[in-house]
């Protein structure tokens, strides 16, 4: 039996993975391609598309599906299609007109199972596709015509975001979606129980693969939860108090190759 076989390794992106300066280290790809070849798989749980995740899984080289729109769905990217989803109910369309009617300043981004759409631009869209390579495509919620997956709201301004939160909190229909924070800048309506530890869960159970044997690494609260859900969960040192609090170890920052000190004590046998 090989040294990492039956674990599932699930890593955070932007943050962990991946270094400030947006570039994954040899030494976390070396890391990566040590844990594969003793048996171990290694995927990535996301905030993107699949369309919008290409480049990480060629970079990355998954040996297993990853999770993509912050755990609505799973994607096998040798097979090219979605192994598990989950999608948004119709009413989402009303917490969009309401954000639109009530705080016109606010970006609005719709996320289908096919691709990104910029129903309202703003400053924090345009950085936000500045830093994520994506391009302008404009569709109304009406004529997007593939299954929505995750709404995203956008604003620079902390108070604007905060007041956003009140206003979708305080909506009747908060109780059918769940949110989550994954940027200062960004706020997300997703489906309702979608979230990277429910994720990494159900492809712990499609691989086959024991929870107790799952390892997590995360740096923002959209990871809080598959931190929390993985049999080890780790914070990165430069992560937010909330995923520290429930991490079970803090390795080093995402400029000092934490996939690589994490398999490495891995490979030393410290954490199971």
């Amino acid at each position: 039996m090989k040294k990492f076989e039956g674990m599932l390794f699930c890593t955070d992106l932007d943050g962990t993975l991946y270094k400030s300066d947006k570039t994954v280290s040899k030494e976390n790809l070396d890391a990566i391609e040590y844990f594969k070849s003793e048996g171990g798989l290694f995927t990535f749980i996301t905030g993107r598309t699949p369309s919008t995740a290409k480049d990480m899984v060629s970079i990355i080289k998954p040996n297993a599906p990853y999770g993509c729109f912050n755990g609505a769905a799973i994607y096998d990217a040798d097979k090219n299609k979605y192994i598990w989803n989950m999608w948004l109910p119709a009413s989402a369309h009303t917490l969009v007109k309401t954000v639109e009617e009530q705080m016109p300043e606010m970006g609005i981004q719709l996320n289908t199972d096919a691709d990104i759409f910029f129903y309202k631009d703003n400053v924090a869209m345009q950085y936000f596709r500045k830093i994520t390579g994506i391009e302008y495509s404009y569709s109304t919620y009406e004529d997007a015509k593939d299954i929505m997956m995750k709404v995203v709201f956008a604003h620079t301004e902390t108070a604007r975001m905060d007041a956003l939160i009140t206003l979708l909190n305080s909506q009747k229909t908060a109780q059918n979606f769940d949110f989550v924070r994954s940027e200062k800048f960004l706020y997300e309506v997703l489906p309702k129980g979608a979230s990277k530890g429910g994720a990494l869960l159900k492809m712990a159970e499609l691989l086959n693969i024991d929870e107790g044997k799952t390892i997590a690494v995360g740096d923002y609260n959209n990871d809080v939860s598959m931190i929390k859900s993985a049999g080890v969960g780790f914070a990165v040192a430069n992560a937010v108090p909330e995923a520290k609090a429930v991490a079970n170890h803090i390795t080093v920052s995402n400029d000092e190759h934490a996939i690589a000190a994490i398999i490495e004590g891995l490979d030393k046998g410290m954490y199971f």
